[in-house]
């Protein structure tokens, strides 16, 4: 497959919402495994389409248990909250401490357009939160704890 370019903060394609996935073509399943594909090149943990220019409601994470495919994700419950350091592929050398839920309940579609059910904790919860945040134009340094920056 191919490595896609990673857009980084200023590329306006980064604050736009994306678009719901219509139909799982090749096309998306092109899309993902190109992405899982650029997320290993830049050994991260999470990609979303937006992040290598396409405005698609597309995730893919892996938190070292396998990749995890997710077309139109959304959290249906969160438990917890803890703060915690974060960064992000398209905001290279920029850390900062974020609160996320420490437990997270998401739904998606698979790659096969199967309703799946994610039940993320810790790395995970945060991964999903993070890259979900994505698709909505959020960034993780919209969200840093003040004074918890560096």
């Amino acid at each position: 497959m191919a490595i896609r370019n990673i857009r980084t903060i200023g590329d306006e394609i980064l604050r736009k919402k994306s678009k719901k996935v219509e139909e799982i073509n090749d096309r998306i399943l092109t899309l993902l495994k190109d992405m899982q594909d650029t997320m290993y090149k830049a050994e991260g943990v999470g990609l979303a389409a937006p992040q290598v220019g396409i405005l698609k409601r597309v995730v893919v994470i892996d938190v070292g248990n396998g990749p995890i495919n997710l077309i139109n994700p959304e959290i249906i419950k969160t438990e917890g909250e803890y703060l915690d350091e974060e960064g992000c592929l398209s905001i290279p050398g920029k850390h900062g401490k974020v609160a996320r839920p420490e437990r997270v309940k998401a739904k998606a579609l698979n790659e096969k357009g199967e309703e799946i059910i994610i039940d993320g904790e810790g790395l995970l919860a945060r991964a999903l939160c993070h890259e979900i945040d994505h698709l909505d134009g959020v960034l993780f340094v919209d969200k840093i704890v003040e004074g918890e920056n560096q």
